[in-house]
């Protein structure tokens, strides 16, 4: 019987993301100028004023304050009728120094002993629905705000958008559990004031549907099948939408951790991502097991994988890696037989994530916004610097864990 499936994203305005943003800008900064730095990082942003905390161990040291306002400037954060603005908005720094009672569970005189930051389960999960092997309804809410971003930011053919925003698509798909069309889409955006209520509300579902929708089909003619007319469009469906950001509401790191992931597809574990150093495996073992699921199903293992990972505090072997095909599977093995096999082949001790994904690079900023998962891996050079006026420039290897690199290996361990 055919069925409905839906997920949301968020922009990179959206208060929760602010939060992200600032924290992971914080993780690249330590890591930039000291690759050893163990960093939790929290933010809250609310009207005018942004709170950092969280505990530290690094040689460096940063003006936090700087970095914060550099990227509520980047996101676009910069008229004071925002009521929250990358120049004037108060920041206040409660950043102390890790526990040594935690870092001695994690630091260990051979480095491939390190020990997990923390104790928990984390899933990585991996569909062949799309390119990206990502659950299409979020692939679709991720890049409808990515594109709403681009024209805010051309501001040509749309000239009234601000950075808030958050989409939504429901899917229909069919008894093989294929999706076969979208059913609706859900649309907020954040806007300038008008004069007419009724005529704004109007022309921003004229744009959305007539400038927006079309430039998606044509950027990504491989969905241009799922669009049809008889999709039901909720655009600012609450009306006026002129306080927005964290002057509407309130934002915290790690608040968006279904939008960071699988749009609630697959599974997740407990901890968020942002503001995490790599020794936390809230993050790194989360990165490694989508990479664990995206090369079994790109090598044909099965069309849909779930993976999970388990850890205590301190110990440096997982308690136990758990597979789920989901009756998909095409090698004559059982999930549990996969999962022994998979054991074999990716190491998951946190040092060898670590080293294997190259994490202890300053790769993070780019992961705050539109998903951890199902983006383009590539090389990019970044610059940083200090208050002393040191500058460091680094050539870093973006979304390491979407390389398809295990295929052949997972192939051969398989026979395929």
């Amino acid at each position: 019987m055919s069925y409905l499936f839906t997920s949301e994203s968020v922009s990179e305005g959206h208060p929760d993301k602010i939060a992200d943003q600032i924290s992971d800008a914080l993780i690249d900064n330590f890591l930039a100028f000291d690759a050893e730095s163990k960093v939790a990082c929290e933010t809250l942003v609310t009207t005018g004023q942004v709170i950092l905390a969280g505990e530290v161990k690094s040689k460096t040291y940063l003006d936090v304050q700087q970095i914060a306002r550099d990227v509520i400037r980047k996101i676009g954060y910069t008229k004071s009728e925002y009521m929250f603005e990358a120049n004037s908005c108060g920041i206040l720094s409660a950043i102390h120094e890790q526990s040594q009672d935690i870092n001695q569970g994690v630091d260990r005189s051979s480095k491939e002993e390190q020990g997990a930051g923390d104790q928990g389960m984390m899933f990585g999960y991996a569909t062949n629905e799309t390119e990206d092997y990502m659950p299409l309804a979020l692939d679709l809410s991720h890049k409808l705000l990515q594109e709403l971003a681009a024209l805010r930011r051309e501001n040509n053919e749309i000239t009234y958008l601000r950075p808030d925003a958050k989409s939504q698509v429901t899917l229909e798909y069919d008894d093989n559990n294929k999706p076969v069309r979208i059913d609706a889409i859900v649309i907020s955006t954040q806007h300038d004031d008008f004069d007419e209520e009724s005529t704004m509300l109007a022309k921003i579902k004229t744009d959305l549907v007539a400038i927006l929708i079309p430039r998606i089909i044509a950027k990504y003619p491989q969905y241009a099948h799922l669009f049809n007319d008889a999709i039901e469009y909720h655009i600012n469906p609450t009306g006026k939408f002129v306080i927005g950001g964290p002057h509407g509401d309130t934002g915290l790191t790690g608040r968006k951790i279904i939008v960071d992931t699988y749009g609630g597809k697959g599974a997740h574990g407990g901890g968020a991502f942002s503001g995490k150093d790599p020794s936390k495996v809230d993050r790194s073992a989360a990165y490694a097991t989508r990479h664990i699921a995206k090369n079994l199903v790109a090598a044909g293992v099965a069309e849909e994988i779930l993976v999970q990972v388990s850890y205590a505090i301190g110990v440096a072997k997982p308690m136990g890696i758990y597979i789920n095909t989901y009756g998909t599977g095409k090698v004559n093995k059982t999930d549990g037989e996969i999962a022994k096999i998979v054991e074999g082949l990716f190491d998951m001790r946190p040092y060898f994530i670590e080293q294997r994904l190259k994490l202890r690079n300053p790769i993070y900023s780019e992961t705050a916004a539109y998903g951890h998962m199902g983006r383009k891996s590539e090389t990019v050079t970044k610059t940083f610097r200090t208050p002393n006026g040191e500058e460091k420039t680094v050539t870093v290897e973006l979304f390491t864990w979407e390389k398809l690199d295990f295929v052949d290996k997972v192939k051969a361990a398989f026979a395929l």
